[in-house]
Protein backbone atom coordinates (compact mmCIF):
# COMPACT_ATOMS: atom_id res chain seq x y z
CA UNK A 1 0.00 0.00 0.00
CA UNK A 2 1.59 3.23 -0.91
CA UNK A 3 0.95 7.09 0.11
CA UNK A 4 -1.99 8.72 -1.05
CA UNK A 5 -1.78 9.43 -4.53
CA UNK A 6 -3.38 12.83 -4.33
CA UNK A 7 -0.17 13.82 -2.56
CA UNK A 8 2.07 15.71 -4.78
CA UNK A 9 5.80 17.07 -3.98
CA UNK A 10 5.45 20.44 -5.59
CA UNK A 11 2.15 20.99 -3.24
CA UNK A 12 4.38 20.93 -0.08
CA UNK A 13 4.93 23.93 1.82
CA UNK A 14 8.64 24.72 1.77
CA UNK A 15 8.63 28.15 3.39
CA UNK A 16 10.76 28.56 6.71
CA UNK A 17 7.15 28.81 8.65
CA UNK A 18 6.70 25.12 7.86
CA UNK A 19 7.35 24.68 10.89
CA UNK A 20 5.16 25.59 14.05
CA UNK A 21 7.61 24.30 16.69
CA UNK A 22 11.47 22.91 17.15
CA UNK A 23 12.13 20.91 20.26
CA UNK A 24 15.25 19.62 21.80
CA UNK A 25 14.65 16.92 24.31
CA UNK A 26 16.21 16.58 27.25
CA UNK A 27 18.60 14.08 27.81
CA UNK A 28 18.71 11.90 31.13
CA UNK A 29 21.50 9.42 31.87
CA UNK A 30 20.06 7.15 34.08
CA UNK A 31 23.46 5.35 35.08
CA UNK A 32 24.39 4.01 31.39
CA UNK A 33 21.31 4.51 29.78
CA UNK A 34 20.22 7.38 28.23
CA UNK A 35 16.56 9.14 28.05
CA UNK A 36 15.77 11.77 25.40
CA UNK A 37 12.60 13.21 26.94
CA UNK A 38 10.39 15.87 23.92
CA UNK A 39 7.28 15.90 25.18
CA UNK A 40 5.97 17.68 27.63
CA UNK A 41 7.97 20.48 26.37
CA UNK A 42 8.39 24.00 27.90
CA UNK A 43 7.47 25.02 23.95
CA UNK A 44 4.81 22.40 23.93
CA UNK A 45 2.83 20.24 26.29
CA UNK A 46 0.93 18.24 23.47
CA UNK A 47 1.09 16.74 19.72
CA UNK A 48 -2.29 15.49 19.45
CA UNK A 49 -3.29 14.25 21.89
CA UNK A 50 0.52 12.54 22.58
CA UNK A 51 1.43 14.21 25.90
CA UNK A 52 4.63 12.46 26.84
CA UNK A 53 7.55 11.30 24.52
CA UNK A 54 10.68 9.44 25.77
CA UNK A 55 13.63 8.34 23.28
CA UNK A 56 15.02 5.26 24.86
CA UNK A 57 18.70 4.33 24.37
CA UNK A 58 20.14 3.21 22.29
CA UNK A 59 22.19 1.33 25.11
CA UNK A 60 24.13 -1.54 25.31
CA UNK A 61 24.09 -3.87 28.72
CA UNK A 62 27.98 -4.90 28.12
CA UNK A 63 27.44 -6.89 31.92
CA UNK A 64 24.62 -8.39 33.00
CA UNK A 65 22.51 -5.80 33.03
CA UNK A 66 19.02 -4.35 31.98
CA UNK A 67 16.14 -2.43 32.85
CA UNK A 68 14.59 -2.18 36.19
CA UNK A 69 11.03 -0.54 36.39
CA UNK A 70 9.42 -1.22 39.70
CA UNK A 71 5.34 -1.43 39.87
CA UNK A 72 4.27 2.48 39.33
CA UNK A 73 0.86 3.92 39.06
CA UNK A 74 -0.86 5.61 35.96
CA UNK A 75 -4.14 7.00 35.42
CA UNK A 76 -6.03 9.42 32.51
CA UNK A 77 -3.82 7.75 29.96
CA UNK A 78 -2.67 5.01 27.61
CA UNK A 79 1.27 4.39 27.34
CA UNK A 80 2.85 3.02 24.39
CA UNK A 81 5.51 0.75 23.87
CA UNK A 82 7.60 0.34 20.55
CA UNK A 83 11.14 -1.39 20.23
CA UNK A 84 13.64 -0.79 17.58
CA UNK A 85 15.66 -3.12 19.13
CA UNK A 86 15.67 -5.59 22.22
CA UNK A 87 12.94 -7.03 24.59
CA UNK A 88 11.75 -6.08 28.26
CA UNK A 89 9.00 -7.54 29.98
CA UNK A 90 5.72 -5.73 30.79
CA UNK A 91 2.87 -7.06 33.96
CA UNK A 92 0.54 -5.06 34.82
CA UNK A 93 -2.32 -5.13 37.43
CA UNK A 94 -4.87 -6.81 35.12
CA UNK A 95 -2.45 -9.94 35.31
CA UNK A 96 -1.15 -9.46 31.83
CA UNK A 97 2.30 -10.75 31.36
CA UNK A 98 3.79 -10.00 27.87
CA UNK A 99 7.42 -9.78 26.27
CA UNK A 100 7.78 -6.84 24.33
CA UNK A 101 9.63 -6.97 20.93
CA UNK A 102 11.08 -5.03 18.35
CA UNK A 103 8.01 -3.78 16.15
CA UNK A 104 5.30 -4.81 18.12
CA UNK A 105 3.12 -2.67 20.28
CA UNK A 106 1.74 -2.48 23.44
CA UNK A 107 -1.21 -0.41 24.21
CA UNK A 108 -1.98 -0.71 28.18
CA UNK A 109 -4.90 2.10 28.83
CA UNK A 110 -4.35 3.46 32.66
CA UNK A 111 -8.07 4.83 32.61
CA UNK A 112 -9.17 5.24 36.01
CA UNK A 113 -6.00 3.17 37.37
CA UNK A 114 -3.75 0.55 36.43
CA UNK A 115 0.27 -0.14 37.53
CA UNK A 116 2.72 -2.14 35.66
CA UNK A 117 6.54 -2.79 35.55
CA UNK A 118 9.23 -3.29 32.98
CA UNK A 119 12.17 -5.39 33.42
CA UNK A 120 14.47 -7.42 31.63
CA UNK A 121 14.50 -11.15 32.11
CA UNK A 122 16.89 -12.71 33.89
CA UNK A 123 17.55 -14.85 31.16
CA UNK A 124 18.47 -11.69 29.13
CA UNK A 125 20.66 -10.42 32.04
CA UNK A 126 22.51 -13.69 31.66
CA UNK A 127 23.43 -12.56 28.14
CA UNK A 128 25.85 -9.84 28.09
CA UNK A 129 25.98 -7.11 25.10
CA UNK A 130 22.40 -6.87 24.99
CA UNK A 131 20.34 -3.79 23.50
CA UNK A 132 17.49 -1.61 23.77
CA UNK A 133 16.52 1.09 21.87
CA UNK A 134 13.25 2.76 21.47
CA UNK A 135 10.10 4.94 22.10
CA UNK A 136 7.72 5.37 24.86
CA UNK A 137 4.65 7.56 24.80
CA UNK A 138 1.98 8.14 26.58
CA UNK A 139 -1.37 9.31 25.08
CA UNK A 140 -3.96 11.64 27.15
CA UNK A 141 -6.94 10.42 27.26
CA UNK A 142 -10.58 11.96 26.14
CA UNK A 143 -12.24 13.44 29.43
CA UNK A 144 -15.20 11.73 28.63
CA UNK A 145 -13.27 8.18 28.72
CA UNK A 146 -10.50 9.42 31.30
CA UNK A 147 -12.24 6.99 34.13
CA UNK A 148 -12.74 3.65 32.21
CA UNK A 149 -11.73 0.36 33.33
CA UNK A 150 -8.01 -0.24 32.17
CA UNK A 151 -7.50 -1.91 29.12
CA UNK A 152 -4.54 -3.75 27.70
CA UNK A 153 -3.61 -4.88 23.73
CA UNK A 154 -0.68 -6.61 22.63
CA UNK A 155 -0.31 -6.65 19.10
CA UNK A 156 2.83 -8.70 17.04
CA UNK A 157 4.61 -7.04 14.34
CA UNK A 158 2.85 -8.54 11.08
CA UNK A 159 -0.68 -7.51 12.20
CA UNK A 160 0.41 -4.10 11.45
CA UNK A 161 -0.47 -2.23 8.21
CA UNK A 162 2.81 -1.33 6.04
CA UNK A 163 2.66 1.43 3.82
CA UNK A 164 5.81 2.09 0.77
CA UNK A 165 6.58 3.99 -1.81
CA UNK A 166 10.03 5.49 -3.21
CA UNK A 167 12.25 4.34 -1.09
CA UNK A 168 10.27 4.84 1.85
CA UNK A 169 8.03 2.32 4.45
CA UNK A 170 6.05 2.51 7.63
CA UNK A 171 4.70 1.02 9.76
CA UNK A 172 1.43 2.16 11.16
CA UNK A 173 1.76 1.69 15.05
CA UNK A 174 -1.76 3.42 16.08
CA UNK A 175 -4.50 5.11 14.90
CA UNK A 176 -5.21 5.68 10.71
CA UNK A 177 -3.85 7.20 8.05
CA UNK A 178 -3.05 7.01 4.16
CA UNK A 179 -6.71 5.01 4.19
CA UNK A 180 -5.49 2.66 6.44
CA UNK A 181 -6.08 1.73 10.55
CA UNK A 182 -4.23 -0.23 12.68
CA UNK A 183 -5.80 -2.84 14.93
CA UNK A 184 -4.93 -1.11 18.06
CA UNK A 185 -8.18 0.21 19.52
CA UNK A 186 -7.76 3.95 20.14
CA UNK A 187 -10.27 6.50 22.21
CA UNK A 188 -9.21 9.26 19.75
CA UNK A 189 -8.37 10.31 16.63
CA UNK A 190 -4.80 9.45 16.27
CA UNK A 191 -1.88 8.51 13.85
CA UNK A 192 1.48 6.90 14.91
CA UNK A 193 4.11 5.53 12.39
CA UNK A 194 7.34 4.21 12.24
CA UNK A 195 8.89 5.23 8.98
CA UNK A 196 12.44 4.44 7.30
CA UNK A 197 13.60 6.51 4.47
CA UNK A 198 16.31 5.45 2.20
CA UNK A 199 18.76 8.88 1.20
CA UNK A 200 17.24 10.99 -0.19
CA UNK A 201 13.34 9.09 -0.06
CA UNK A 202 10.66 11.67 0.01
CA UNK A 203 7.78 11.24 2.97
CA UNK A 204 4.66 13.21 3.08
CA UNK A 205 2.68 13.51 6.41
CA UNK A 206 -1.16 12.57 6.70
CA UNK A 207 -2.97 15.77 5.64
CA UNK A 208 -6.42 14.62 7.56
CA UNK A 209 -5.39 14.91 11.12
CA UNK A 210 -5.34 18.89 13.05
CA UNK A 211 -1.87 18.11 14.43
CA UNK A 212 0.99 16.34 12.83
CA UNK A 213 4.63 16.33 14.17
CA UNK A 214 8.10 14.26 13.41
CA UNK A 215 10.63 13.00 15.75
CA UNK A 216 13.84 11.90 14.27
CA UNK A 217 15.68 9.15 15.76
CA UNK A 218 18.28 7.82 13.30
CA UNK A 219 19.77 9.86 10.23
CA UNK A 220 19.07 13.47 9.12
CA UNK A 221 15.73 14.72 7.22
CA UNK A 222 15.24 17.77 5.38
CA UNK A 223 12.11 20.51 5.51
CA UNK A 224 11.64 23.60 3.81
CA UNK A 225 15.11 23.35 3.10
CA UNK A 226 16.33 23.33 6.86
CA UNK A 227 18.14 19.99 7.96
CA UNK A 228 17.12 18.11 10.59
CA UNK A 229 19.18 15.33 12.63
CA UNK A 230 18.09 12.70 14.97
CA UNK A 231 16.75 13.81 18.22
CA UNK A 232 15.07 16.39 17.37
CA UNK A 233 10.97 16.84 16.78
CA UNK A 234 9.32 18.96 14.48
CA UNK A 235 5.28 20.24 15.00
CA UNK A 236 3.98 21.36 11.57
CA UNK A 237 1.01 24.42 11.23
CA UNK A 238 -2.37 22.40 10.85
CA UNK A 239 -3.71 22.08 7.13
CA UNK A 240 -0.14 22.24 5.23
CA UNK A 241 0.80 19.89 3.38
CA UNK A 242 3.95 18.29 3.95
CA UNK A 243 6.68 16.67 2.58
CA UNK A 244 9.56 15.85 4.49
CA UNK A 245 13.17 14.00 2.65
CA UNK A 246 15.55 11.66 3.86
CA UNK A 247 19.48 12.89 3.95
CA UNK A 248 22.36 11.15 2.57
CA UNK A 249 22.23 8.60 5.28
CA UNK A 250 19.15 8.11 5.27
CA UNK A 251 16.69 8.51 8.47
CA UNK A 252 14.44 6.45 10.55
CA UNK A 253 11.56 8.93 11.91
CA UNK A 254 8.45 8.55 13.81
CA UNK A 255 5.25 10.36 12.72
CA UNK A 256 2.44 11.45 15.54
CA UNK A 257 -0.21 13.24 16.02
CA UNK A 258 -4.38 13.34 15.36
CA UNK A 259 -7.00 15.63 17.11
CA UNK A 260 -6.19 18.38 19.98
CA UNK A 261 -7.94 17.69 23.00
CA UNK A 262 -10.61 20.36 23.98
CA UNK A 263 -10.15 20.34 27.70
CA UNK A 264 -6.60 21.20 29.20
CA UNK A 265 -4.30 18.68 30.59
CA UNK A 266 -2.63 18.69 33.83
CA UNK A 267 0.50 16.06 34.60
CA UNK A 268 2.46 14.94 37.78
CA UNK A 269 4.67 12.23 37.92
CA UNK A 270 2.73 9.30 35.90
CA UNK A 271 -0.90 10.84 36.02
CA UNK A 272 -2.62 12.99 33.60
CA UNK A 273 -5.80 14.16 34.09
CA UNK A 274 -8.50 17.42 33.49
CA UNK A 275 -8.79 17.93 36.90
CA UNK A 276 -6.12 18.52 39.13
CA UNK A 277 -8.15 17.22 42.07
CA UNK A 278 -8.33 13.98 40.57
CA UNK A 279 -3.95 13.79 40.22
CA UNK A 280 -3.77 14.67 43.96
CA UNK A 281 -6.63 12.14 44.44
CA UNK A 282 -4.32 9.44 42.99
CA UNK A 283 -1.27 10.72 44.73
CA UNK A 284 -2.48 9.98 48.40
CA UNK A 285 -4.18 6.57 47.07
CA UNK A 286 -0.74 5.85 46.23
CA UNK A 287 1.20 7.07 48.99
CA UNK A 288 -1.31 4.90 51.46
CA UNK A 289 0.00 1.99 49.59
CA UNK A 290 -3.57 0.20 50.26
CA UNK A 291 -3.11 -2.53 47.64
CA UNK A 292 -6.14 -4.92 49.30
CA UNK A 293 -9.02 -2.00 49.51
CA UNK A 294 -7.08 0.96 47.34
CA UNK A 295 -7.52 1.97 43.90
CA UNK A 296 -4.51 0.91 43.14
CA UNK A 297 -2.97 -2.82 42.97
CA UNK A 298 0.36 -4.32 42.13
CA UNK A 299 1.61 -6.64 39.26
CA UNK A 300 0.17 -10.14 40.26
CA UNK A 301 4.32 -11.83 39.63
CA UNK A 302 6.03 -8.53 40.83
CA UNK A 303 4.59 -7.34 43.85
CA UNK A 304 7.29 -6.98 46.32
CA UNK A 305 8.35 -3.56 45.90
CA UNK A 306 7.56 -0.16 43.87
CA UNK A 307 8.31 2.95 43.29
CA UNK A 308 7.41 5.25 46.01
CA UNK A 309 6.51 9.19 45.69
CA UNK A 310 9.85 10.75 47.22
CA UNK A 311 9.58 14.08 49.46
CA UNK A 312 10.67 16.04 46.73
CA UNK A 313 8.46 15.13 44.34
CA UNK A 314 5.30 15.17 46.75
CA UNK A 315 5.56 19.01 47.43
CA UNK A 316 5.20 19.47 43.47
CA UNK A 317 2.11 20.43 41.98
CA UNK A 318 0.11 19.07 38.98
CA UNK A 319 1.36 21.43 35.91
CA UNK A 320 0.03 22.25 32.43
CA UNK A 321 3.15 23.33 31.07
Amino acid sequence: MSWNPTHKPGDSVTGDDAIETLIIPRAHDLGGFEVRRALPAPQRQMVGPFIFFDQMGPAEFLTAGGIDVRPHPHIGLGTVTYLYQGQFEHRDSLGTQQMIEPGEVNWMVAGKGVTHSERTTPEDRARPGQKLFGIQTWIALPENREEMAPEFEHHKKGALPMLSDGGAEARLILGSAYGTSSPVTMQSETFYLDVVLQPGAPFPLPDNHEDRGIYVTEGEIEVAGQTFEAGRMMVFRPGDRISVKAGPRGARLMALGGATLNEQRYIWWNFVSSSKDRIEEAKEAWKRADWQKGPFTLPPGDDQEFIPISPELDRTRPKSW
